[in-house]
């Protein structure tokens, strides 16, 4: 791991990560959580946050106290997307604290959210598909989106951006964005029907980051291919970092679906607005 691109945390044994290019901004808290240090066992061990994994809410609900302590979250400031890689972009609000967490999901298929509010913490979850975190340096707006190889298709990153310009005024020149731990090009294989959806996308050049093994086999670089969609959307290229992290080669420290199957944890990327009112 690079430390420049992500720097990596401890405390009372919860480990999770961070992106310095956000960390210098002192009205803004980012985190993504590890398998380390929650109460979960078996397959799920140890730090699972996703509910309905087959992992008992207690101890998940327990975990997302542990992680919040650990990173600076107040767990009554958590909402939740509710993912199913498609693109809707929420807007959220103070009155939607809770949503995912330990209230009811009011919503279905939102994977990504955005807010302009202070402590409302936005929660959105992975175990190899790409976690897209975004800033408003200017406006001080916040969003995070879930980009699998669909929503990365389907350019959520960009209409993330959109939807920030929409409801916040954003220039797409002062936003920041990042590019989180997930499935490298390293593993993330594909056939033909999956190659031909990045193929459509001309205007990033989709065969500059895929490589042909043969046999109708495809690796993709969806790394890559998130940076291109929001660098598309007005977003400098030297605003975009990438954690260059890939979660199934590190399956022993963050949950891999393909690494360890359909029953196993799951992985959260967390972003709130603080009270702080200094500009760095």
């Amino acid at each position: 791991m690079d430390s420049k691109n992500m720097n990596i945390h401890e405390k009372s044994g919860v480990v999770y990560l961070t992106f310095p290019m956000f960390d210098k901004y002192k009205f803004v808290k980012n985190a993504f959580s590890t398998r380390i240090g929650g109460v979960s066992k078996n397959e799920f061990a140890s730090l699972n946050l996703n509910f309905g994994r087959g992992d008992c809410d207690r101890n998940v609900t327990e975990n997302f106290h542990k992680f919040c302590l650990a990173a600076g979250f107040d767990f009554s400031t958590l909402t939740a997307s509710s993912q199913d890689h498609h693109t809707f972009i929420r807007r959220v609000y103070a009155e939607n604290r809770g949503i995912g967490i330990f209230k009811p999901k009011d919503m279905q298929s939102v994977d990504g959210l955005i807010t302009n509010e202070k402590n409302v913490t936005l929660v959105t979850y992975y175990a190899d598909c790409v976690p897209l975190f975004f800033l408003d340096t200017k406006k001080r707006a916040i969003g995070l989106a879930h980009a699998g190889w669909r929503g990365t298709a389907a350019k959520i990153g960009e209409k993330t951006v959109k939807a920030m310009v929409r409801e916040f005024n954003s220039n797409p020149s002062d936003i920041i964005a990042a590019i989180g731990p997930s499935i490298g090009p390293c593993c993330f294989e594909v056939d033909t029907p999956v190659y031909d959806e990045f193929m459509k996308l001309e205007e990033i050049k989709s065969d500059e980051f895929i490589k042909v093994k043969g046999a109708g086999k495809y690796m993709i670089d969806l790394w890559e291919a998130n940076s291109r969609i929001i660098k598309n959307a007005g977003v400098p290229k030297d605003n975009i970092t990438k954690a260059n992290l890939c979660t199934k080669c590190n399956s022993g420290w963050l949950y891999s679906h393909r690494a360890l199957g359909p029953k196993r944890g799951g992985l959260a990327a967390m972003i709130c607005l603080t009270e702080d009112n200094n500009d760095n």
